[in-house]
């Protein structure tokens, strides 16, 4: 493997990762009791990986698993790795400290700058968010090893993706703290999860990397995608009393990830 490439590799999980920062600088520009965003926001990001996950990652993991162990085995590990990733990051959510009923969410006007769901939302995202970005670094840098013809889809996806991500992880901090920075840096920090990933990736992985285990990462992402959609970004984006707003967002996350994945067919 040459230094070029494996430095291609690296640029391109780089360039998927920080386009979290880019997300992350929209939620700049509204107001600080702006529901009316935060509803369509965190809806329009759990579109995208929701339609990322069921349309790309997880038909990917399968094939990958069914070349190696067939049919019913393969779909088998894919199923395990989809539900394990969903109890890994269940069991992330139990584990940090929570405030005081820390999911029922409420108007800026109501929340502290101490003690607040909205913040402790956002920072559970990001931690979710960074978790689920180290195994997409692996796979975009490893997919960027065997095949560029691979690989700048996936980046392009992944990057697509990161952009709605990085105001999931911004806009409720910074309605909550009205810090520009704090809000900033921690969406930044998660999506530097993905180049730190592809590092592990390089230096741990990759003497035992096969298709099989690519698939199974694959598919532990999926999962790990759809839960956060599910327990996180919905239910918070729906609590600001803007249910039609987090819907229209959730279908137009959907269409862009769906346009997005449609450029490269």
């Amino acid at each position: 493997m040459d230094t070029h490439t494996i430095l291609l590799a690296f640029g391109l999980t780089l360039l998927a990762g920080l386009s979290t920062g880019i997300g992350s600088v929209l939620a700049f520009f509204t107001k600080r009791t702006n529901t009316k965003f935060l509803s369509t926001a965190l809806g329009f990001s759990a579109g995208v990986m929701i339609y990322v996950s069921f349309m790309e990652m997880l038909p990917d993991a399968k094939t990958g698993l069914i070349e190696n162990y067939g049919e019913r085995w393969g779909t088998l590990y894919m199923l395990l790795g989809f539900f394990g990733g969903m109890a890994l990051i269940s069991l992330i959510d139990f584990l940090v400290p929570e405030d005081k009923n820390p999911h029922e969410m409420h108007r800026v006007e109501e929340l502290d700058n101490k003690q607040t769901g909205l913040k402790k939302t956002g920072m559970m995202v990001a931690l979710s968010i960074g978790i689920h970005n180290f195994p997409e670094g692996i796979a975009t840098f490893t997919s960027a090893l065997n095949s560029m013809e691979v690989a700048l889809p996936i980046t392009f996806a992944i990057a697509i993706h990161n952009i709605p991500e990085g105001i999931a992880v911004s806009v409720p901090i910074y309605h909550a703290t009205g810090n520009k920075k704090k809000a900033f840096w921690l969406s930044f920090l998660s999506g530097m999860a993905e180049p730190v990933g592809a590092l592990f990736g390089f230096l741990i992985l990759m003497p035992f990397w096969t298709p099989a285990l690519n698939g199974f990462i694959l598919s532990a992402v999926s999962g790990i995608m759809v839960f956060i959609s599910m327990d996180e970004l919905l239910p918070s984006a729906q609590k600001y009393g803007e249910h039609h707003l987090s819907i229209i967002g959730l279908i137009a996350g959907m269409i862009v990830m769906a346009l997005s994945l449609f450029l490269f067919i």
